[in-house]
């Protein structure tokens, strides 16, 4: 499992004071930062070797401003060439939020899934772990 803490900006609240909705894309993206560095270790956009092919998030609990949110980030499954990546994000020890990305390695000069190495499969096997209670 990777981990992360967050503390919420301002900005980010609703006008009725919580952390809005669409935050937790963004956080659950960065967060994946680690996962990503498994394919690219310097980030070069120019040799990004990945795509999204799915996004789902739910809603568990309220998050507020000025408490410090942790994004747990997990690999749910792996596949041939995708894999899942698990994220909840907990603040005060309440999960408020989950969601699970669908990643593809892609070849974006033929436009075609490109299958996973061996040596990606057992990095991203290291944080093969997701609670049960998803």
């Amino acid at each position: 499992m990777f981990s992360e803490v967050i503390q919420p900006r301002f900005s980010e609240t609703d006008a009725l004071g919580h952390i809005n909705n669409t935050v937790f894309a963004v956080w659950f993206e960065g967060a994946r930062t680690a996962v990503f560095r498994i394919f690219t270790p310097d980030l070069n956009l120019q040799q990004w070797p990945l795509i999204i092919a799915r996004v789902t998030i739910d809603y568990h609990a309220q998050t507020q401003y000025g408490e410090p949110v942790e994004i747990r980030t997990f690999i749910s499954r792996l596949g041939g060439s995708s894999f899942d990546v698990y994220q909840e994000a907990w603040q005060n020890g309440i999960k408020c939020a989950s969601g699970t990305t669908v990643m593809v390695q892609f070849n974006y000069q033929s436009q075609k899934a490109v299958p996973l190495t061996e040596q990606q499969k057992t990095a991203l096997a290291e944080h093969l772990s997701a609670p049960a209670d998803r």
